[in-house]
C-alpha cells in the first residue's frame, strides 16, 4: 500500500468496459480500495485515485454501462475494524460523505457501502450502515444503494443465528430516507460456500439459500441484489449457475439484478473462476451468461471487474 497504479493494482480500461457494454451487461461491479482513495482517515479524497476512479465511470457511461462503487475492504480500515474505537462509524461516514459529493450528478452510478463484512455484530453494522447512508443523502445524492449483511453476507447464512448476529433480523434496522436500496448477497457453490475450490458440490444448498432469501425479501418488502456468485468450468457447476441466474431474473420484484465474478484481463489465465476469453473463445460460464442474456434480454445484467486488492 498504496501501490503502483496499472502495476500493483488496476481499474478497468475502455476495452474490458466495452467488451461487457458487447456482451449485453448493462452494468459491472467497481471495487476500490478505502485506503486508497481516503489515505488519511477523515481526510481529503486522493485526486489522482479519483481521477482513475472517475475515468473508469466515464468509460462506463459512454459505453452505457452503470458503475457500481464497491468500497472493497471487508469492514477495515489498515487493519482497523468498523466499529472500534480507532475506526468508528463516522469515518464510514466521512469517506461516502465526500464519494457522494463527488459523484452526486453521476446517474451512472450505484453506491456499494462495503464489501464483505464479516466479524462485526449484525446490529452494529446495521448502525454504523445507516451512518453512512445518512451521510449519502445529506450530501444531497439520491443514487441506488446496496447494503449487505455481516459474516460476509452469504445468503446460505443470512437468517442463521450466528456468533456475530442475526442479518435476517438485525438489517431490517436499515434505513434510508429515500428507500432506495438494496441488500447485496454473495453466494458461492463449493462445499463450504467460500468460493475457494472449483467444486460445486453445495449447489442445490446454495439455490436453496437463493430460494430462502428471495421469501424473506418477498415478507418483508425489500429487494436484493446477487453481488457475487461464480462457477468453475465444470459442467455441473455451469448448470448451477445458469439455474441461479434464472431464479433470479424470475423474481423481478424482490431481485434488481446480479454481477457474475469475475471479469477483467488482470485475472490469472488458470483461475478457476475467470470469465475473460481464452485462444479458443470464451470459457463455459460466460458463454451460459450469454445465452442467458439472448434468451430473457438484460433486465439488469450485471458482470463484475475485479482484480482482488
Amino acid at each position: 500500500m498504496p501501490g503502483r497504479p496499472n502495476t500493483d493494482y488496476t481499474y478497468p480500461a475502455e476495452a474490458a468496459i466495452r467488451r461487457l457494454a458487447g456482451l449485453g451487461m448493462t452494468s459491472f461491479r467497481l471495487p476500490f480500495r478505502w485506503e486508497r482513495i481516503q489515505p488519511k482517515l477523515d481526510g481529503e479524497l486522493d485526486a489522482a485515485e479519483l481521477a482513475r476512479l472517475d475515468q473508469s465511470i466515464d468509460t462506463a457511461k459512454a459505453a452505457g454501462l452503470v458503475a457500481i462503487l464497491d468500497l472493497h475492504n471487508f469492514g477495515y480500515y489498515a487493519g482497523k475494524r468498523l466499529g472500534s474505537p480507532t475506526l468508528p462509524a463516522a469515518a464510514l461516514g466521512d469517506v461516502w460523505r465526500r464519494l457522494a459529493t463527488h459523484y452526486r450528478d453521476r446517474t451512472n452510478v450505484v453506491f456499494s457501502i462495503m464489501n464483505e463484512p464479516y466479524d462485526i455484530h449484525s446490529a452494529e453494522w446495521a448502525k454504523t450502515q445507516n451512518v453512512a447512508i445518512a451521510a449519502i443523502r445529506k450530501a444531497g445524492a439520491k443514487q441506488m444503494l446496496l447494503v449487505t449483511g455481516t459474516a460476509y453476507g452469504g445468503a446460505h447464512s443470512w437468517t442463521s443465528d450466528l456468533p456475530v448476529g442475526n442479518n435476517s433480523r438485525d438489517l431490517l434496522a436499515i434505513e434510508d430516507p429515500l428507500k432506495r436500496f438494496a441488500y447485496d448477497f454473495h453466494q458461492y457453490l463449493d462445499a463450504d460456500y467460500s468460493g475457494r475450490q472449483p467444486e460445486c458440490s453445495a449447489a442445490q444448498g446454495a439455490l436453496k439459500a437463493i430460494d430462502d432469501v428471495g421469501a424473506w425479501l418477498k415478507a418483508h418488502g425489500r429487494q436484493g441484489f446477487l453481488g457475487e456468485f461464480a462457477a468453475s468450468d465444470r459442467p455441473e457447476c455451469v448448470v448451477a449457475f445458469k439455474q441461479m441466474i434464472a431464479r433470479i431474473d424470475s423474481r423481478p420484484e424482490q431481485w434488481v439484478g446480479w454481477t457474475a465474478w469475475g471479469a477483467g484481463p488482470w485475472w490469472p489465465p488458470d483461475y478457476v473462476f475467470n470469465l475473460e476469453p481464452t485462444a479458443a473463445g470464451e470459457r463455459p460460464q460466460m458463454k451460459a451468461l450469454i445465452e442467458h442474456l439472448k434468451s430473457s434480454g438484460p433486465r439488469n445484467a450485471m458482470c463484475e471487474r475485479e482484480r482482488r486488492p
